[in-house]
């Protein structure tokens, strides 16, 4: 990714006449402005020109961005490159007194490429973010000598009052290939999301595209959201996005995308959302001893069908990678959650594991055939991301042809959130019994009408066991401490019952479902889980 270049003054809007003449003189010396200048020149910038920028990208050679940073800056300390610090008082728009502000993201460690970055002025001026070493404190002086006066920004963070009305909170972050943040209010940050996957855990590799450019819109003094383009550049894959930030109680960003194929690609993941799952009380073998009960940004993934099925999926921290599919027909919507908000399941004063805030993906128009993918990584380290999720489509398109989507994302307490509207799934845990092969399984939960139903309501439970083991019994009580309902029930793994003492014991993982319901009435999402042997 180029820098951002020296700072030029653009014109205002031409006339008609002069926009005319403006465009023969680009057409005959257009080498000789710069890419804002050509913004400036041609008509009112919008998405649609980020989309063709995409297209015509598409049709040319993929050109690394590897390089653009200097070695002596790419250097793997994280202190060192986090002691640069942005001067908060050069925030973008904060002289200005707007309601919101930005701060920018030197280059170095992990972050080894630039994003050339542009305003929108409500004139429609397009002009360029300069870089500029006055932004920064530098640990030592020399360590400022290192730097190119003309580097670039590694990203950006956006900041807009929505815990004091007199202070600017990040709200969204935006570095690192397509990665993003966001919380909503008195949230830490947790997990994060992708402008795109493509490719994750296929033996091919997975390939991480770079957002290359973006715009953000100078806000009004009076704007309740931000509005920003990015485009988007990989080896397989170049793209256009639009969002519109809405920061409140629930961080709102609605997002509209384009991509163009370069290539054919195995796997293309649609609004990727990347979490991490160390242990959780459904972890009957911990991968390492640890004062604190529970580490993880989330502890599900939940999914609404068109059908009207919600589905609840514990996460594991698995013995191997777990790729896990749920085929649906334009799904309601998707999402990683942090339902577990209780801080004596943690113990962990300085992660606030239970202030991490949950995601869910509300599609807009009609997605057509595809699936969910639930991917499971094992890590021994809660440093590292280990989960990620996100929507494959059945159909691509040939390369060349466009391909959109759009969606809403929410960043949410769990708790608070109406998503799913019935009973749902609380505690996942699971223990040894005495009978060899056998496993117990104990689910709680939870619900307005759940807790209301009186003790004797004849609540049943529904239990589906996959191929490798069979379901033995189960209990249903009201759970008179916590309130809503407890589902207990076994199973006994297939090798446990065979006559045929030398068959080996399989390995395969099991796939359990179980919801409550109450007559023909269904009165909970529905669990589901796979067992690893």
């Amino acid at each position: 990714m180029m820098g951002p270049g020296t700072k030029r003054l653009l014109p205002r809007p031409l006339t008609a006449v002069a926009r005319l003449l403006s465009l023969v003189f680009l057409f005959a010396f257009g080498g000789c402005l710069s890419q804002a200048e050509t913004y400036a020149a041609k008509s009112t910038f919008s998405f649609q020109s980020v989309v063709q920028e995409a297209k015509e990208l598409s049709e040319r050679p993929y050109k690394s961005p590897k390089g653009e940073v200097p070695d002596s800056l790419s250097v793997d300390n994280y202190d060192q490159w986090r002691n640069i610090r942005f001067k908060p008082d050069r925030s973008l728009w904060r002289k200005e007194g707007l309601p919101f502000t930005l701060q920018f993201f030197h280059p170095g460690l992990y972050y080894d490429r630039t994003v050339t970055l542009y305003t929108i002025s409500p004139k429609g001026e397009v002009k360029p973010i300069p870089f500029s070493k006055d932004l920064y404190t530098y640990p030592r002086e020399e360590a400022s000598t290192l730097v190119p006066d003309n580097l670039g920004f590694a990203g950006f963070r956006v900041h807009h009052p929505i815990n004091k009305p007199d202070y600017h909170d990040e709200v969204a972050v935006f570095v690192g290939a397509s990665y993003f943040r966001a919380v909503g209010q008195n949230m830490n940050y947790g997990l994060s999301a992708r402008g795109l996957a493509i490719d994750t855990v296929l033996p091919s590799g997975e390939e991480f595209p770079d957002f290359r450019k973006f715009w953000i819109h100078e806000p009004q003094r009076d704007a309740k959201d931000l509005t920003l383009y990015a485009l988007l550049d990989g080896p397989s894959v170049t793209g256009a996005y639009h969002g519109v930030i809405h920061p409140g109680k629930e961080t709102v960003i609605d997002v509209e995308l384009t991509l163009f194929l370069r290539k054919p690609v195995g796997k293309l993941g649609i609004a990727p959302i990347t979490s991490m799952f160390h242990h959780g009380e459904n972890s009957y073998a911990r991968v390492m001893d640890d004062f604190r009960p529970e580490i993880h940004d989330s502890d599900g993934l939940m999914l609404a069908t068109s059908t009207g099925e919600w589905i609840w999926r514990p996460l594991l921290n698995p013995k191997t990678v777990l790729v896990n599919s749920f085929r649906v027909n334009n799904p309601l919507g998707f999402g990683l959650s942090q339902r577990d908000q209780d801080f004596d399941h943690y113990q962990d004063l300085e992660s606030n594991y239970e202030n991490r805030p949950s995601l869910w993906i509300r599609p807009v128009g009609s997605w057509g055939e595809g699936r969910v993918e639930l991917i499971q990584i094992p890590t021994d380290k809660e440093v590292y991301d280990n989960i990620v999720a996100f929507f494959v489509p059945s159909k691509l398109p040939e390369k060349g042809e466009p391909l959109s989507f759009a969606y809403q994302m929410f960043w949410h307490y769990a708790t608070e959130s109406p998503r799913p509207p019935g009973g749902r799934v609380v505690a996942t845990r699971t223990a040894r019994t005495k009978v060899e092969g056998a496993r117990k399984f104990v689910i709680d939960f939870a619900g307005a009408r759940l807790d209301s139903l009186p003790a004797d309501t004849p609540v049943e439970g529904v239990v589906t066991v996959g191929s490798g083991a069979k379901f033995m019994e189960q209990q249903v009580y009201k759970n008179r401490f916590a309130g809503g309902w407890r589902l207990v029930f076994q199973i006994l793994s297939d090798e446990a019952i065979s006559a045929d003492k030398d068959r080996p014991k399989t390995k395969d993982p099991v796939e359990l479902r179980a919801f409550l319901k109450l007559g023909d009435d269904v009165l909970t999402e529905t669990w589901s889980y796979v067992y690893e042997p």
